[in-house]
């Protein structure tokens, strides 16, 4: 009879409810949970005053909850909220920094240009007089269409300075012969001698090779930038998946339904939990890197005496010379013209223009303005090592967004939430990515269906690096019309209203702690805590009854 006392204290001992942290003889009262649920936005209304059975329970451990089923739906609900708001912040800080890099280029390309521009406008008049003056329109069309073409427009490069030079022949021609009467049709003519007649040197085709290199590069690389901002913006917003919304949950506030507010996740629980949810978007990690190495290697011709500043503001003296040598040699070029085209007929205006320039000798045309190669070198190093620091973000967002929310200190490993209770999680970590999540232990994937959006996104980011790597070969390429983001934000990038909340992606501020729902429905948390008591139980109920047979 004693041997049966003792089985059924044991019994009742492991049988019994254990309420909260510790466990007790009557039901923990719900006071704070129903302050913390109303904390929340919710209403009391509904929140048990003590614990009660969890069986109604379908994310969190059905053990005694002060969580009914609307609670448990409501609390989900908010998880995935409270995720995608975070992964949002992370996504406008990244979008800040590269709204950033874009804005101190675009903003010093363009003073270059500027610069370029402006000392083309003050030098040239007093060294070419009459000649440049009725011919200004030829030289502002030529900026003109580089800002248009370096804004993204559809503009062909190519064209744009073979149409210059064109021009120009055209205009330095009939200036040297104004005495002639000159047709539209015999200019026509003069300006398809361009290439057999070479009138202003080797200094076209040196020129457009600078011209077609620089701009080819500051346009695919402002492009890179704003893709990439594209492409965070967008990815930020997919919305989490269902299966990830329960295992949110089961990590956040199924420790609050438990009475274990103050149980923070084991750290590889909350990875795995992490990785789950963002599996898709750890997927653009490959792209996303070779983008960034691109864009360094594109910001590397940048510096040097044959980069940016070199390739725009030495496009005033290229042209000086030009126009140079063409008028020491008009009298050459002139006959070779009149052989190709037909002799003139008397019947234009005097021409002194031509004469009197001849007789100043040679001008050097050169941009007069400080120096700023040390600003681009600076530029260039701190657009690179931001790209660098963002080259692992896509990976690295599990470790960030649990960093700040995992259980830490001596012991934390024993003590912390794995989805159960507070015990030692005991499931390795997985790895990275969509393929990698077949073996995922919380998060239920199926990994024959990868999210659309963020596939679309990664053919965005393959088609911008083969943009980029064509960018470093010189080799123009075929953009999209930007026209419609042109005004130095982007589709890609923030405005300063939108990017103001510069949340830092290494670590989030003001996260609530995060903890996790529930295992995949078809899956086991496999923490020390685990355990199967119903069985232990039954196995005992058959011990006690064949001793009561005795």
């Amino acid at each position: 009879m004693d041997s049966l006392i003792i089985v059924t204290l044991a019994l009742f001992s492991l049988t019994a409810p254990a309420y909260g942290d510790k466990g007790t003889s009557k039901a923990r009262s719900c006071s704070d949970i129903r302050q913390f649920y109303s904390g929340k936005g919710f209403s009391r209304d509904g929140v048990p005053q003590s614990e009660i059975s969890g069986e109604h329970l379908r994310i969190c451990p059905q053990g005694y909850t002060c969580c009914t089923s609307d609670m448990e739906d409501s609390l989900a609900l908010l998880s995935r909220k409270e995720m995608e708001g975070l992964l949002k912040d992370a996504g406008r800080s990244v979008q800040t920094s590269l709204s950033k890099q874009y804005k101190a280029f675009d903003g010093y390309f363009q003073e270059l240009l500027n610069r370029s521009d402006i000392s083309l406008q003050e030098t040239f008049p007093s060294t070419f007089g009459p000649i440049y003056s009725q011919n200004s329109q030829v030289f502002s069309d030529l900026y003109a269409e580089l800002r248009r073409y370096y804004r993204g427009y559809k503009v062909n490069l190519e064209e744009v300075l073979n149409d210059f030079w064109a021009k120009l022949l055209e205009k330095l021609f009939y200036q040297a012969n104004k005495q002639h009467f000159i047709g539209e049709d015999y200019l026509e003519c003069v300006s398809k001698q361009i290439e057999t007649l070479r009138p202003f040197g080797d200094t076209p085709r040196v020129m457009n090779m600078m011209v077609t290199h620089t701009f080819v590069a500051a346009r695919s690389f402002v492009q890179g930038l704003m893709v990439s901002g594209e492409v965070v913006r967008k990815v930020s917003q997919v919305q989490l998946s269902q299966e990830c919304m329960r295992s949110m949950m089961r990590m956040t506030y199924c420790p609050h339904c438990r009475g274990m507010a103050s149980a923070r996740p084991c750290a590889n629980y909350c990875s795995n939990v992490m990785k789950g949810c963002l599996a898709n978007q750890a997927d653009l990690n490959t792209e996303w890197r070779h983008l960034a190495e691109t864009m360094m290697g594109v910001a590397d011709r940048f510096g040097g005496p044959t980069g940016v500043d070199s390739g725009v503001l030495s496009l005033p003296n290229r042209i000086s010379e030009a126009m140079l040598t063409m008028i020491n040699n008009i009298e050459t070029i002139n006959n070779k013209l009149f052989q190709a085209c037909g002799t003139l007929r008397e019947g234009g205006t005097s021409n002194t223009e031509i004469s009197d320039f001849m007789k100043k000798g040679k001008v050097t045309v050169e941009d007069t303005l400080e120096s700023s190669s040390s600003k681009i070198d600076k530029l260039v190093s701190d657009t690179k090592a931001r790209l660098r620091e963002l080259q692992s973000y896509w990976i690295s967002l599990p470790d960030v967004l649990c960093s700040d929310r995992i259980a830490t200190g001596t012991g934390a490993e024993e003590k912390c939430w794995n989805g159960m209770n507070r015990a030692r999680y005991l499931p390795e970590v997985i790895g990275s990515g969509l393929a990698s999540q077949i073996n995922n232990p919380e998060v239920e994937i199926d990994i024959t269906k990868p999210d659309i959006v963020i596939r679309q996104q990664i053919m965005q980011l393959k088609i911008m690096t083969h943009r980029l790597k064509n960018a470093l070969n010189g080799q123009d390429v075929d953009f999209q019309d930007t026209s419609d983001d042109v005004s130095g934000s982007g589709s890609g990038t923030c405005s300063d209203s939108t990017c103001s909340r510069n949340i830092n992606p290494v670590s989030p501020s003001n996260i609530p702690p995060l903890h996790n729902p529930y295992p995949p429905e078809n899956k086991k948390v496999k923490g020390a805590a685990n355990q199967d008591l119903p069985s232990i139980t039954v196995y005992l109920l058959l011990l006690l009854t064949l001793l009561l047979r005795r």
